[in-house]
């Protein structure tokens, strides 16, 4: 989907294959209930939204960020202390009030 300013449009479209700025990849639920403001117009293309298939260099990207967030050498980091000292988790117990 982009938009063209000018002209009060909105076009919505087949995903693009190569990185665009001012362009927004929807889900086809997402694309087909797209609404504009009042006074816009929807540009829809014909036909059914195909899912891409999948490319050498996603997969490879894919089993690349798999492989570095399994190894076993890489560094942990540590916890960025705050301004009284690491955090922790923000619940905590309470004793229960003692009843007389």
């Amino acid at each position: 989907m982009t938009y063209a300013y000018a002209d009060s449009t909105a076009v919505v479209g087949p995903l693009a294959t190569y990185a665009e700025p001012h362009s927004y990849d929807l889900c086809e639920e997402h694309a087909l209930r797209l609404t504009v403001p009042r006074g816009w117009e929807v540009v829809r293309h014909d036909g059914e939204f195909a899912m891409p298939e999948p490319s050498v260099d996603d997969l490879t990207a894919l089993a690349e960020a798999v492989r570095e967030a399994g190894r076993v050498d890489r560094p942990v980091p540590e916890p960025e202390p705050g301004p009284s000292g690491p955090r922790r988790g923000h619940l905590r117990v309470l004793p229960d009030p003692v009843s007389d």
